[in-house]
């Protein structure tokens, strides 16, 4: 086991674009603090199985890791058009949003300046509190790794990345051939392989994720059958108004973060389909125009079943067989397919539906300083003297800026590295005086 008597003063749990957004903003916000990250993948990825062909970002390319903090940066996606010297040609694309893969390419192009703050392929396994005069003179976290890394903090900023939501009936069946969208690329080629090119596929879920799958899936050529399952009456359009997109303004999240929970309750619900089970009009007409133009051949190898719930999912050796009901004639259907893709969205921060009280890594922590709250500067209660902070994951208590959108990635980065500044000077005049 590798140990380090260095105590930093700052760790980061997760170097996706949320901590990729902390390590820039730290450098020009904050030099001085020492800091390191630790990352479980092999190298800096941006939803890497979901890279599709045309597809695009929902977000204004402007909404970048730093632009909104400091569009003079060199960490902007324009300057990586600029230095990649393929400004005008993106400037040419008929396209309202970026491709995604120039997306994700910025992103770790971004990455890439860090690589010395970063330790890769190394995933956090537990986090501990240790108090001065036990190991060191000052109060500090440790955090061990899988791979035997101990690392020491005063503060630690944890971008662990959103939890797969596993509905029922498939939660807690483990299957190769039932897979989260997360996994969806290789799951695919899997199958594929698998089955010499005559597989069967269902996409369960109602999001624009379930929607670029379909279309995805159905132009491969290996693919026999594709079935999307929706609860819906069809797929839902986007709340795309100029109105309800003032959620990832600065000022919602803090009108948000002030409200009650009965205000935030109606909120969410009445800004639910500007982010979940919905999607762009740009796919939904390909998909819809897809099938209307397969039923002119007389085809039926591409099929939307609607208004159908999943009542069991049942391994065979055969395949997997979903039942599903039609909840408007109550009719009861069974078919089996060769990869089942959940393409069923993530859990948030909470108690409800769809929540999970706490990022898993703080399970210990959390448990022993009782209900978990996060304040408007990102920090959670789980110890007064220790800055902990939670860069995403905090819809529930900041609003849909949080909801996984690079929308506001740049100015909560600002806010932490705000804190961070405070809390952490404070804290070494306490222990100094102390």
């Amino acid at each position: 086991m590798s140990t380090s008597t260095q105590i930093l003063d700052v760790l980061g749990i997760g170097f996706g674009p949320a901590n990729i957004a902390l390590a820039i903003a730290l450098e020009e916000l904050a030099p001085a603090l020492t800091v390191r990250f630790v990352e479980r993948r092999s190298e800096p990825l941006w939803q890497p199985n979901m890279l599709l062909p045309g597809s695009d970002i929902q977000n204004h390319p402007l909404r970048d890791l730093v632009t909104p903090r400091n569009p003079r940066s060199r960490y902007t996606f324009t300057n990586f058009l600029f230095e990649n010297q393929r400004l005008y040609e993106h400037l040419n694309l008929p396209l309202h949003y970026p491709l995604r893969l120039e997306y994700a390419q910025y992103v770790t192009w971004v990455a890439e300046f860090f690589k010395e703050q970063v330790d890769y392929s190394c995933k956090a396994v537990s986090v501990e509190e240790v108090e001065a005069g036990s190991e060191a003179g000052i109060d500090h976290y440790r955090v061990r790794s899988a791979n035997g890394q101990v690392y020491r903090a005063r503060s630690l900023v944890l971008a662990p990345g959103r939890t797969p939501h596993i509905p029922a009936p498939f939660t807690g069946l483990v299957d190769a051939r039932i897979q989260h969208l997360n996994h969806y690329l290789p799951a695919l080629q899997e199958t594929i392989e698998r089955t010499a090119g005559q597989c069967r596929v269902a996409v369960i879920g109602g999001s624009q994720s379930a929607v670029e799958i379909l279309l995805h899936v159905s132009e491969q050529a290996a693919v026999k059958e594709v079935v999307g399952y929706t609860r819906n009456f069809g797929y839902r359009q986007k709340d795309t108004s100029p109105f309800s997109d003032e959620v990832y303004f600065p000022e919602f999240v803090d009108a948000f973060h002030r409200a009650s929970p009965e205000h935030k309750t109606r909120l969410r619900q009445e800004l639910l389909y500007t982010n979940y089970s919905a999607s762009d009009i740009d796919v939904l007409n390909q998909l819809y125009i897809k099938r209307y133009e397969q039923s002119l051949r007389g085809e039926h190898w591409l099929e939307i079943k609607t208004c159908h719930e999943i009542t069991a999912c049942i391994p065979g050796t055969e395949g997997i067989e979903l039942q599903s009901r039609h909840f408007l004639e109550g009719k009861t259907f069974r078919k089996t397919f060769d990869l089942v893709i959940l393409a069923t969205g993530f859990l948030d921060l909470g108690t409800g539906e769809r929540e999970e009280p706490y990022p898993p890594l703080l399970a210990p922590l959390a448990t022993r300083h009782g209900a978990m709250q996060t304040a408007r500067d990102y920090r959670i209660n789980l110890d007064g003297s220790l800055p902990t902070y939670l860069n995403g994951l905090c819809e529930s208590s900041h609003g849909m800026g949080d909801a996984g959108s690079f929308s506001l990635l740049a100015l909560r980065s600002k806010t932490i590295v705000e804190s961070l500044n405070t809390h952490l000077s404070k804290r070494v005049e306490y222990q100094r005086y102390a």
